[in-house]
């Protein structure tokens, strides 16, 4: 008798808000993001996602646990992948000491075998920082979202690329004139990136999607 359970797969919480999967309620994430005054709404039926943002994106979490424990996680993302939601999809990969031998093949799995999207965070904390800065970021960039036709100045890639070391308002702005997608700017090489916001800037960006890994090849 869950009549909702389909709708909200593609509920979009208000401006200021997140939806956040109930297993969530009591992690430090939700407490941070709390404490930088992002408010939180709970729902047991977001399906595979964790999180859903006010600018219809949704985040699946995978952390080092998840890695460590084997392939179970690649099943999570090809469900999340294969999911009916109509939102941009962004996978948020946890890159510890303990993960890091396994990120290649992680980032591998998610970037170039999915077509997703993936952003390396050291753990929630810096996960919620993240998220705060999409939500703050589509609450203040009303210009940018009027733009319509314009995919490069979305607020949500805008504040993701602004989460990059090295990277402020400026040099998002420029890297956002010539890369259509967070996706091609993950694997972006270094000289394409160093004509734009200078060689010191590229390393940093290029590093960032690409941490080098404990294991060597």
């Amino acid at each position: 008798m869950d009549t909702k359970a389909p709708s909200l797969l593609n509920a979009v919480p208000p401006y200021g808000h997140v939806i956040a999967s109930e297993k969530w309620r009591n992690s430090s994430l939700i407490q941070s993001l709390k404490g930088g005054g992002v408010k939180t709404l709970f729902e047991n039926e977001l399906g595979v996602a964790d999180f859903h943002l006010p600018n219809k994106s949704c985040i699946l979490y995978v952390s080092e646990c998840d890695i460590i424990a084997g392939n179970g996680y690649k099943r999570k993302l090809v469900r999340y992948r294969n999911s009916s939601s109509s939102f941009q999809e962004l996978v948020l990969v946890e890159n510890t000491r303990l993960s890091e031998q396994y990120f290649s093949a992680v980032q591998k799995f998610v970037v170039l075998d999915l077509g997703l999207t993936l952003l390396p965070v050291s753990g929630q904390t810096e996960a919620s920082q993240l998220i705060s800065q999409m939500v703050d970021g589509e609450g203040r960039e009303n210009p940018f979202r009027s733009r319509s036709s314009s995919l490069l100045l979305d607020p949500l890639v805008l504040a993701l690329v602004q989460h990059v070391p090295g990277v402020g308002r400026v040099k998002a702005l420029a890297l956002l004139q010539h890369f259509s997608s967070i996706h091609q700017l993950c694997n972006a090489a270094p000289d394409q990136l160093e004509h734009i916001v200078g060689q010191a800037a590229a390393q940093q960006i290029h590093s960032f999607f690409h941490k080098p890994t404990a294991a060597g090849s």
